[in-house]
């Protein structure tokens, strides 16, 4: 018996796509949900409007925003990653601003993508803001560009590792490009 392999693969990764559409309808559908219980005061009649409501929010949704897949354990590791350069970012924008020679060099820096369009590079570009002294300033296909308060700082290295750690939240691997792995 003949099995045709990549119409296998093909049927296979059709079915994961629509498994992840329904996860992913069903989640944001609670979701949307919850908050017209909570909107309405849980009064029963409102889900007579309710019900519809939901299903258009999650529909638009859908389309807004396409399914993506997320690692738990890469969110988990991320958490704290976020807390802690969140919180020195803030110290060192507040030590730059209170300085008496207010000790600024500014510059644009940027970074070549190695993340997939779309979720995945919007939510590096607004972590990458918390960084001490950066803040996204532009992205493309190509690049983000960040602007940095201190031009003598290692930007690049900075940047590559919050690549990392958003790909692994994605559960991505890197994008073989001939750049250093993560």
């Amino acid at each position: 018996m003949y099995v045709d392999n990549r119409k296998l693969r093909t049927n296979v990764a059709s079915r994961d796509s629509v498994i992840l559409g329904l996860r992913s309808g069903s989640v944001r559908a609670v979701l949307f949900a919850l908050i017209w219980w909570i909107l309405t005061g849980s009064v029963l009649n409102s889900w007579l409007i309710g019900v519809p409501v939901v299903m258009l929010a999650t529909s638009v949704s859908m389309v807004i925003q396409p399914p993506s897949t997320w690692s738990a354990i890469g969110l988990v590791r991320f958490i704290p990653f976020f807390l802690w350069h969140s919180l020195h970012g803030g110290v060192d924008v507040a030590r730059r601003a209170l300085h008496p020679r207010l000790p600024i060099s500014p510059q644009i820096v940027e970074h070549r993508w190695r993340l997939p369009p779309g979720l995945p590079r919007v939510f590096m570009a607004n972590t990458v803001s918390l960084l001490p002294g950066t803040l996204s300033a532009e992205l493309d296909e190509k690049r983000l560009c960040v602007h940095v308060l201190d031009k003598t700082g290692v930007f690049a290295a900075q940047l590559s590792n919050v690549e990392a750690h958003v790909s692994r939240v994605f559960g991505l691997s890197p994008a073989d490009d001939g750049r250093e792995a993560f």
